[in-house]
């Protein structure tokens, strides 16, 4: 017999849409990991190119798929939200909840009862976004909330190492203070994969960090992450 009494549940494999109260995520015991998987196309629901997923190295994150390639992440959960996702707190009658622990590493969401017209759910179309939509009972449809990426700089690692990425800025890619483009050719061309490199040799004894505002927090697929810091610290 199964353990939990159940040979398989929907929930656990909610392809490309997640309702309230359904779990996004790993399970620590049994290392299952659920994720949404978007249709091939708006009529045909076989599995198509883009899924949505957490990462569990270093600080846990979700990112967003196109088969093997990244082009979107969410920044870590910093208690209310994930940081790179402000349009989640869109809706008061939405409870976002980020559970992070020895047995599971999840997220789910729940509609208050203060009006029970109000649906809520979280999708990944086939075109390769991740949006929210709501049901809206006067017009009898679904309305899009918001969608990731929003822009360009929404995207996955687009301008390379030492660079930042402003849309009000053209070209959008630009390296940070005391950097240059590592291939100014490929700069000019807008192939930012690059990124940037320093002008002058590290000085341990001149040199300071730079402080740079409304900046996604560096992914930490690589880092060393102590877990015990909390969102306060």
């Amino acid at each position: 017999d199964h353990p939990s009494g159940f040979l398989w549940q929907s929930f656990d494999y909610p392809t490309d849409n997640l309702l309230p109260e359904m779990k996004l995520g790993l399970d620590l015991k049994t290392g299952f990991n659920r994720f949404l998987r978007s249709w091939r196309s708006t009529d045909d629901p076989a599995s198509g190119d883009y899924s949505y997923k957490l990462e569990t190295q270093g600080v846990p994150e979700f990112f967003l798929w196109s088969e093997d390639v990244p082009i979107h992440r969410t920044g870590p959960w910093n208690g209310i939200r994930f940081s790179s996702v402000p349009d989640m707190r869109q809706l008061n009658e939405m409870v976002d909840n980020f559970t992070d622990n020895k047995e599971e590493i999840t997220y789910t969401f729940l509609m208050t009862k203060t009006n029970n017209d109000i649906y809520s759910r979280l999708t990944v179309s086939p075109s390769g976004y991740f949006q929210q939509y709501t049901w809206i009972p006067p017009l009898g449809n679904w309305s899009r909330l918001w969608a990731l990426p929003r822009d360009q700089c929404d995207l996955f690692n687009i301008c390379g190492p030492y660079s930042y990425c402003d849309y009000a800025n053209n070209p959008i890619c630009s390296c940070i203070f005391g950097f240059e483009p590592k291939d100014p050719r490929a700069w000019e061309l807008k192939d930012w994969l690059h990124g940037c490199v320093r002008k002058t040799e590290l000085n341990c004894v001149g040199d300071a960090f730079l402080r740079m505002a409304n900046m996604k927090l560096p992914e930490t697929t690589t880092a060393i992450v102590d877990k015990s810091i909390g969102v306060k610290e």
